[in-house]
């Protein structure tokens, strides 16, 4: 991503990019794990914007950090955020059929299979940050693997999707989730994995605490917002668009924005969000570019 690329153009170098990294790293169907190999593979390759992979690399790319280093953290940070959409498919979790428009790995496959693939997915990928290939520092390969589990964990991506699953007993129960609580649970559910790929390049190219804190600000504007245009798409997309079920979490009772706020609230409150990400980067200047226009990216998406 040299002399500040559009997003597009961004976007299809990346995912281009982490998609062979990808297809590199994970392991091919051979032998008595084929079926195990081919299940990680289906989930993980093919399919979704790569936004997380995106905020690595270009937040590498701002720090001068080596794009190979990026890539490796970027495909660690997407087999896990697969491994997660795996998990959440489940019928004990979410129970769908359909993701990025084609069956979930449970459907494609079997439960077990789909367990053991996230399982696979979410080991292989601390293999890789733990790895000399990804940064000759022991250090930063420590930092990086520390931030992952704390942004996947149970005070992070786990902890959101436990507390999701409670919040559908407290609808049902007549007590819904308010603002704040919303937002703590949206923060931790995906705002911690998409603050841990801006944070991580940052990581990488050895940046500053003052540096990494504002990516890490501007990182969890976006993942709000992101959230809430997705409750927005669940609420009026179509499966053609979304390439998943629309609708489900309202009708499961789920804590949304868009039942709260109303549709307009909503995307008042997630152009706000946007224009102060965008505002958090202005002492980057024309370098950070790129993120801000993802940041308006994530609002006007249709997908």
């Amino acid at each position: 991503m040299t002399g500040q690329p559009s997003l597009a153009t961004a976007m299809r170098e990346v995912a281009a990019a982490v998609e062979a990294e990808l297809d590199r790293l994970l392991p091919r169907p051979a032998g008595p794990t084929a079926r195990l190999d081919e299940a990680m593979r289906y989930a993980a390759l093919g399919g979704g914007k790569r936004l997380r992979a995106l905020l690595a690399v270009a937040g590498g790319d701002l720090f001068g950090a080596p794009r190979q280093g990026s890539l490796r953290v970027a495909a660690a940070i997407e087999m896990l955020h697969a491994y997660s959409l795996i998990h959440d498919d489940l019928p004990c979790m979410d129970n769908d059929d359909l993701r990025r428009g084609k069956p979930t790995v449970h459907k494609a496959f079997d439960e077990a299979a789909a367990v053991l693939a996230g399982d696979g997915l979410q080991a292989l990928a601390f293999e890789i940050l733990a790895d000399p290939a990804t940064h000759e520092d022991a250090g930063i390969r420590a930092e990086l693997a520390l931030g992952l589990a704390r942004a996947a964990g149970p005070r992070g991506m786990v902890g959101g999707q436990a507390i999701d699953l409670a919040a559908e007993i407290r609808t049902a129960a007549g007590r819904p989730l308010d603002y704040a609580e919303i937002a703590h649970l949206q923060a931790l559910k995906t705002g911690a994995l998409i603050a841990y790929a801006a944070e991580s390049g940052a990581i990488l190219g050895r940046a500053g605490v003052e540096d990494r804190a504002v990516l890490r600000d501007y990182a969890a504007d976006l993942g709000l917002a992101f959230q809430i245009a997705d409750d927005i798409l669940d609420h009026e997309g179509s499966v053609a668009e979304m390439g998943k079920a629309v609708g489900k979490d309202a009708g499961a009772g789920k804590a949304t924005f868009v039942g709260l706020l109303g549709p307009e609230g909503a995307r008042a409150k997630a152009r706000a969000l946007t224009n102060s990400a965008c505002d958090r980067l202005s002492r980057f200047g024309p370098a950070a570019a790129v993120l801000q226009e993802l940041a308006e990216f994530v609002i006007t998406r249709r997908s």
